[in-house]
């Protein structure tokens, strides 16, 4: 017999080393290494645009947190203000402002004199220099202290918004050469009173506390008045959306039966979460203020509005938290003899709250922010000038809101306005942050894992 050749029955087959990689893995790699290039250059470019959006609104809307001052020392003479000198409110509050105007237009002059300051300008101009709003805070100032007439009181009057604008590099002398506001004088008397310490920029308390003011006042404008009309809108809001909004979760997540009626509810909820806010704010003002005649641009009507605005996010905010809690906490409960509703309130709702307050939080977060609904039931078009003194007057009254008294600043023709809109950005974006930050809070407070 002879021998057989020996040959393979498989040919040997060539195998790469597994320290070196194929190019099928090199192109994975490459391209898992492009994939985390573009989320991290997503990610920096959506940081590079928030920090721009926040260094515009700051730059801007920071100079409406300070506020220029000119002090004087007013003689409140007794000729002028109370002739009998017998005191009595009643003839004190006879005197207009008509009658104290020749008091700020005199101390004015006293000042610049006393001073030794030359200049060309006379009294009534000089006089320019305050804002309209003087001679209202010292008719004001006399009411509440008839005792102090025939004395000299020191005042800090505003500056016209001009001589603000002057000091905070938003008007020059170039931008002033056809402006009947003030003059090329006048800002040389500016100058000179800024060196010797009678007009000063400090922090300005009344944009925070003060209301809204006329267009021949912007200096004198605040958003204190507003934002007690969003507080008022905000308890409207939580008390009709909260329990309203939990109810209706529970309803249909634990007890509705499953059906095409609760299939067709659960999708116009979640369509209602997606309409426009505008289309609510016609539904508020048909129903509520032209069929149920309500008051018109009372924080009653905006919370009625924004409350049905706000009831879809609560409502899916709430199931989802209860779809979240384990069905075994629910069987346990039934297995010891709890009722559904038991098992409901007393292990399932607690065990939700977290998710629960965070939606709520955020639904009144959205609803803050929202101007749309408000322009339609005439929140936009009243100037709140007081603010409210009872419960019942801060709800039924007129007043604004804080998007709408910055969309209405926005609009105004004077620059000192725009500024102010741009500053209760500011205000408006902290109540924001701070309730989102709540939300968040208490989430991981109360947050259970299982």
């Amino acid at each position: 017999m002879s021998d057989l050749s020996q040959t393979p029955a498989h040919p040997t087959a060539s195998h790469s080393s597994l320290l070196t990689q194929s190019e099928r893995t090199k192109r994975r790699n490459a391209a898992e290494k492009r994939f985390k290039a573009y989320g991290a250059t997503a990610i920096a470019l959506g940081l590079a645009m928030l920090l721009v959006l926040v260094t515009t609104i700051v730059s801007r809307g920071s100079g409406a947190f300070q506020q220029t001052f000119i002090t004087l020392n007013v003689e409140l003479l007794e000729s002028k203000l109370d002739k009998n000198g017998e005191r009595n409110i009643e003839d004190i509050k006879r005197v207009t402002t008509f009658g104290y105007a020749p008091l700020v237009k005199t101390a004015m002059q006293t000042t610049v004199e006393g001073l030794g300051i030359e200049t060309s300008l006379k009294a009534k101009q000089m006089a320019g220099l305050l804002s309209k709003n003087a001679v209202a805070q010292l008719r004001a100032y006399v009411l509440e202290n008839p005792h102090q007439i025939g004395e000299t009181v020191e005042f800090r009057f505003l500056a016209q918004s001009r001589v603000d604008g002057y000091l905070k590099g938003r008007v020059s002398r170039d931008s002033i050469a056809n402006d009947k506001n003030i003059s090329a004088a006048q800002l040389d008397l500016v100058d000179t009173l800024i060196e010797a310490g009678v007009v000063e920029k400090t922090f300005n308390l009344g944009f925070i506390l003060g209301a809204d003011a006329s267009d021949q006042r912007p200096e004198a404008a605040g958003i204190g008045v507003s934002m007690l009309g969003s507080l008022f809108m905000m308890l409207v809001v939580l008390a009709l959306a909260l329990p309203i909004g939990v109810a209706a979760s529970i309803y249909l997540e634990e007890f509705a039966p499953k059906n095409w009626i609760t299939d067709i509810i659960e999708v116009n909820i979640s369509n209602l979460a997606a309409v426009p806010s505008i289309v609510f704010g016609i539904l508020g003002l048909a129903v509520f203020i032209n069929y149920m005649h309500l008051p018109t641009s009372a924080p009653l009507v905006g919370g009625l509005v924004l409350t049905l605005m706000t009831l879809p996010t609560i409502i899916i905010s709430t199931r989802a938290a209860l779809k979240a809690v384990p069905p075994s906490i629910r069987d346990a409960a039934l297995g010891v003899g709890a009722s559904k509703m038991q098992s409901v309130f007393h292990h399932v709702l607690p065990l939700a709250a977290p998710g629960i307050l965070t939606g709520t939080i955020i639904g009144l977060a959205q609803a803050l922010g929202e101007t749309a609904p408000l322009l339609l039931i005439g929140m936009v078009g009243f100037i709140a000038s007081n603010a409210p003194e009872t419960i019942a007057e801060g709800l039924l009254s007129p007043n604004s809101a804080m998007p709408a008294q910055i969309y209405e600043w926005a609009k105004r023709a004077d620059p000192a306005f725009y500024e102010r809109a741009w500053g209760g950005i500011i205000i408006l974006l902290v109540f924001l942050v701070t309730m989102n930050t709540v939300a968040v809070l208490l989430r991981r407070r109360f947050e259970r894992r299982w």
